[in-house]
């Protein structure tokens, strides 16, 4: 239940950071997707299942409150939380390149559908702009937040992790 919290919480927090705090902090309109790092470190750190949840529920914020159609963020976060889910194996707290690697590829990969959903099927073909001017960007932007978000994220995790083993040991 703790969990269940702690992780609303963080989507909520997140979710209102991205579209208030970085709103303004943003460079050529350009601002941090902490969604998808959430989903992405939520991903690796718990596996599958738990990533495609917090996919859901990220992408359902941002479907309610930003989109146009409801669902297609929540799909496509999804996908972006149970694909990380398949490097738990890999997952090692101390190395940050994995999650660096897997956050960036994560951004790119859900630009690029956003781009192919909502800007191609539109006749818009302008990729070069969009690739130069918003997911280039948007991808350093976030790999820099994601330094500092990441080590919270994890922190946050690893806390979570000794309170359930805490708690199961006094039932054994």
């Amino acid at each position: 239940m703790k969990r269940i919290v702690t992780v609303a919480i963080i989507i909520i927090a997140c979710y209102l950071l991205q579209c208030t705090l970085f709103q303004t902090l943003s460079f050529a309109g350009i601002t941090p997707n902490l969604l998808i790092v959430v989903t992405s470190a939520f991903g690796f750190m718990r596996g599958q299942k738990e990533g495609t949840w917090i996919g859901l529920c990220c992408g359902l914020c941002m479907d309610i409150f930003c989109g146009n159609t409801l669902g297609v963020y929540a799909l496509l976060y999804m996908y972006v939380g149970f694909l990380n889910g398949y490097f738990r194996k890999l997952f090692y707290p101390e190395d940050i390149k994995l999650p660096m690697l897997l956050i960036g590829g994560s951004d790119l990969l859900y630009n690029l559908v956003v781009y192919f959903f909502l800007f191609l099927f539109r006749s818009r073909f302008a990729f070069e702009f969009y690739l130069m001017n918003i997911i280039i960007p948007e991808l350093v932007y976030t790999m820099l937040v994601t330094i500092v978000l990441y080590m919270i994220l994890l922190k946050i995790n690893q806390r979570l992790e000794l309170i359930e083993k805490r708690s199961a040991k006094k039932f054994v």
